[in-house]
């Protein structure tokens, strides 16, 4: 049983149904995916910052039990949380947004497994998933990777959270959510809910960086994150190219191994927006 832990608003929407499309055609898998999405209405601060919608899971359902009827894609509020502790904190005005905080709520979801792979929306699997998810995470609360940049600014084995591979029965031990929670309400901290993880971590493994690639794409690459990255040429900038931009996918990445899930992305966003248009 392979368990996934994604969170956002109904933005996320794109981003969910490319990784789980990567997932589903780049892995052998015959047992069961389960999906949890975590997700809240937080539009008193943003117009755009509200739930994922219902609609949107049933079609992601609809999509994801074509691969195999046993597979489960569950949507999980999380609003009462986020206003009761984070309302109004330091980290509010996060680098990315609020939705970025609240898998710090894990240990309070009762339905979620002891183990379940995170990841952020922008993120697609280039080789099976079971290379990562069966990593032997029972001495530790969690594995990641290091960070592309971070490896070099700030410290040798600082990690990503982009990719975590969660061990919530040893996390709930330890309450690294609960001291996480806290910094994230008394401090302001620089990358939010990524440095309140870090700095509440007791004992984390350290995975290759192809499992949680942000610059590049090798053969042996399983992760390949679409997140903000350095670009030299023709002039020093950043770009925030996401996997479900198609066209600058090819043109600035020269990527066209996707090609197959990226195709079936379109169809299936078309699909969708008709549906939802009543066409």
């Amino acid at each position: 049983m392979i368990n996934i832990l994604f969170a956002g608003n109904k933005g996320v929407f794109d981003g969910i149904l490319t990784c789980t499309l990567s997932i589903l055609k780049r892995s052998e898998l015959e047992e069961q995916v389960n999906i949890y999405v975590l997700t809240m209405d937080v539009s008193h601060l943003k117009d755009s910052y509200v739930p994922i919608e219902d609609k949107q899971i049933a079609f992601l359902e609809s999509v994801i039990k074509e691969y195999n009827p046993l597979n489960t894609i569950t949507k999980i509020d999380v609003t009462d949380f986020y206003m009761e502790d984070f309302s109004g904190c330091p980290n509010e005005g996060a680098y990315c947004s609020p939705y970025t905080l609240i898998r710090l709520f894990a240990d309070k979801i009762d339905i979620l497994p002891d183990k379940i792979l995170w990841l952020d929306a922008d993120i697609m699997f280039n080789r099976d998933i079971r290379l990562l998810y069966d990593i032997d995470v029972s001495d530790y609360e969690y594995a990641a990777a290091r960070d592309h940049y971070g490896k070099y600014l700030i410290h040798p084995h600082y990690i990503n959270a982009g990719v975590l591979l969660f061990n919530l029965k040893e996390m709930k031990k330890t309450g690294i959510f609960e001291k996480a929670r806290q910094f994230i309400k008394t401090k302001k901290l620089v990358f939010a809910d990524q440095s309140a993880l870090i700095r509440s971590t007791t004992k984390r493994k350290l995975l290759p960086q192809r499992f949680n690639d942000q610059k590049f794409l090798h053969k042996h690459t399983v992760v390949r994150h679409f997140s903000k990255r350095l670009f030299w040429l023709p002039y020093p900038h950043t770009a925030n190219i996401k996997q479900w931009h198609v066209s600058q996918v090819h043109k600035v990445f020269h990527y066209y191994v996707f090609d197959d899930i990226l195709y079936e992305y379109i169809y299936l966003k078309e699909k969708y927006e008709r549906e939802s248009s009543g066409q």
